[in-house]
């Protein structure tokens, strides 16, 4: 099991921590920086994850915390170590005193390794609506393009108008630029996420 921060049983409904998300291998390095909730569950953080990156949670995915496996479980493991549900555990139950380093896995196919590296946990600043999209560099790499080695063949096909794969390439990833990255639709994205819970901070309590 992991090492978990102790946490009080009622926690501030107003802790954030700040996530920096890497996608490993990548060179230019590919990261986000997101401030989110701690009350936040990891199947939520994962959600985040997909919508910085510009993915479209089409496929499997789990974390990896002090080799404890979260994820969404299904009937056969196939033997391997087993998975806690992602919905049932929240960020500051595996959240240690200073620094948590979390390993994420998105599709086991192309095996899109990130690492999560979780610091700074405060008090949020009011009315502030989180998370929060903070900074990043370098546009994700589109699904199913083969993952690390898959991805940067593609760049290089593409880079090359005399490789028999040039076109087909180029009108499959349509507009995609690895060097931009659409901070826009990520801060709306995110704001559907915060709305509803700055909504459940302000609806007055029930009679």
């Amino acid at each position: 099991m992991h090492s978990a921060r102790k946490v009080p049983t009622t926690m501030n409904p107003g802790e954030i921590a700040t996530v920096r998300i890497e996608l490993r291998y990548s060179n230019p390095l590919i990261w986000r920086q997101v401030e989110v909730p701690t009350s936040l569950s990891l199947e939520a953080l994962h959600d985040i994850i997909q919508l910085v990156m510009g993915w479209a949670d089409d496929h499997l995915w789990e974390f990896t915390i002090d080799k404890q496996r979260y994820g969404v479980p299904v009937e056969d493991d196939w033997g391997t170590p087993p998975l806690i549900a992602g919905a049932n555990v929240r960020l500051h139950d595996v959240l240690k005193p200073r620094k948590t380093n979390i390993d994420y896995l998105y599709d086991f196919g192309d095996s899109w390794e990130l690492r999560l590296v979780v610091t700074n946990v405060r008090a949020g600043e009011p009315g502030v609506s989180y998370p929060r999209y903070i900074d990043g560099e370098c546009n994700a790499p589109p699904e199913d393009c083969g993952g690390i080695p898959g991805f940067y063949r593609m760049l290089d096909i593409v880079a090359d108008p005399d490789h028999p794969e040039h076109v087909h390439l180029k009108k499959w990833l349509g507009k995609y630029d690895p060097t931009s990255i659409n901070t826009l639709a990520i801060k709306r994205s995110l704001s559907r996420i915060a709305k509803p819970r700055s909504a459940a901070r302000k609806r007055p309590p029930h009679p």
